[in-house]
């Protein structure tokens, strides 16, 4: 076969130091294609495979993809780049997938899918296939977090048996490196719009021994998760922290006030202003990590895209130095009030505090506003990553389009 020709199906099989089971999963796989009526090809990436499993998967006529840089994502980056298939199924090389159901996947993306996930859950697990902390804690909790913060709709973000259309891998612009790649695939595809289905299957034991890690994968995806979640990282606390304190200061910001049976004075407001402050600061510092996000991982951020194309740097200086402004000149009135008392008791001392929040805001809105537009000036509108795109795509117009 041409090595440039296109076919319908390439299937990419990911594989470090599989020699037992990769042989019957590239041949479970061509099985799964001629099935499905359709041209096809088997693209095995050899990760870094210390036995046998590339020449083995080559003797059952798969492609062999060499990517030395170890890494479940680096390898399906690898096995994509290289990919012919209009449609792309994945899945592992340990036996514990079953290609034969190719044509279920296919049929749902000619139906109008652009991924198409497995459900271990929904579907079949085998007999010690699964441990139960995976299936009961671990991937119920790593997909319910995607399923909050994502609005996902999935059973199962981690399963690895899974399709997409050749033509939406451009949208996703996907780089991890690792485990979290399988999450990245279904944020992003959740962020983009596209339409996903799910296909119950069945899950098997796997063969030969696991790379897995329970604790340090666990920890990976929830930092993932919420790495690529600045709302509800740094905007939740933050509203959780200032929102309250920012009522209480403003109701004790000209003097002690009666409430809940008990006057509230000088020391309520103090803690009320310290929490407007670390409120604010998280908040500030979810906006630079929701501005990295966009410009630098590739997050598409619709919200954030119209805001910057309403808002200027300029916007936040005039209103960061408003602030800055307000605040000196309230404690130029307060410590004119003073003097003129003779420098005796400080009877303005709630506003005295108002005014040094103030210009402390001020200051954090100035210097905020500068870090965004520095995190944020690689990108035109916050819509194309700065980075080169992925090898199956070129930028054409600001658009990124399939390499024919």
């Amino acid at each position: 076969m041409d090595p440039a020709a296109q076919v319908d199906i390439t299937v990419v099989i990911p594989c470090l130091d599989e020699e037992q089971a990769v042989g019957s999963v590239v041949q479970r796989a061509w099985e799964g294609i001629e099935r499905s009526g359709l041209t096809g090809e088997v693209v095995v990436v050899d990760n870094g495979s210390t036995d046998g499993s590339a020449e083995i998967a080559e003797r059952q006529g798969a492609r062999v993809v060499t990517e030395p840089e170890r890494g479940y994502g680096n390898a399906y980056l690898a096995g994509l780049a290289s990919a012919r298939g209009r449609y792309i199924v994945m899945g592992d090389a340990d036996e514990t997938y079953d290609f034969g159901t190719i044509p279920e996947f296919v049929r749902a993306l000619e139906n109008g899918a652009d991924m198409v996930l497995g459900t271990r859950l929904k579907g079949r697990i085998h007999a010690s296939a699964m441990p139960w902390t995976h299936r009961w804690i671990g991937n119920p909790l790593i997909t319910g977090m995607i399923n909050l913060m994502f609005h996902a709709k999935v059973s199962d973000a981690y399963c690895g048996l899974r399709a997409i259309r050749r033509d939406a891998l451009p949208r996703l612009d996907l780089r991890s490196p690792g485990m979290e790649f399988a999450l990245e695939m279904v944020l992003k595809a959740a962020r983009t719009g596209l339409v996903v289905r799910e296909i119950p299957i069945e899950y098997h034991p796997r063969r030969g021994d696991s790379k897995l890690s329970s604790l340090s994968d666990g920890w990976r995806s929830v930092k993932f998760i919420l790495l690529h979640s600045p709302s509800y990282l740094f905007f939740v606390p933050a509203a959780v922290v200032g929102l309250p304190a920012l009522i209480g200061a403003l109701a004790l910001a000209t003097g002690p006030v009666d409430a809940f049976g008990r006057t509230w004075q000088f020391n309520a407001l103090c803690v009320c202003v310290a929490g407007v402050l670390l409120g604010t600061q998280i908040a500030q510092l979810g906006l630079v990590a929701r501005t990295f996000g966009a410009a630098q991982l590739g997050d598409p951020d619709p919200l954030l895209s119209r805001l910057y194309g309403r808002f200027r740097l300029e916007h936040a200086l005039v209103g960061g130095t408003a602030l800055l402004g307000t605040g000196i000149a309230m404690l130029v009135a307060v410590f004119a009030s003073w003097a003129s008392d003779g420098y005796g008791e400080l009877r303005h001392d709630h506003p005295a505090l108002v005014g040094l929040a103030l210009a402390g805001l001020g200051v954090q809105v100035i210097f905020t506003a500068f870090l965004v537009s520095i995190v944020g000036r690689p990108v035109v509108g916050l819509s194309v990553p700065p980075s080169e795109p992925p090898a199956w795509a070129h930028v054409e117009d600001g658009e990124p389009t399939l390499v024919p």
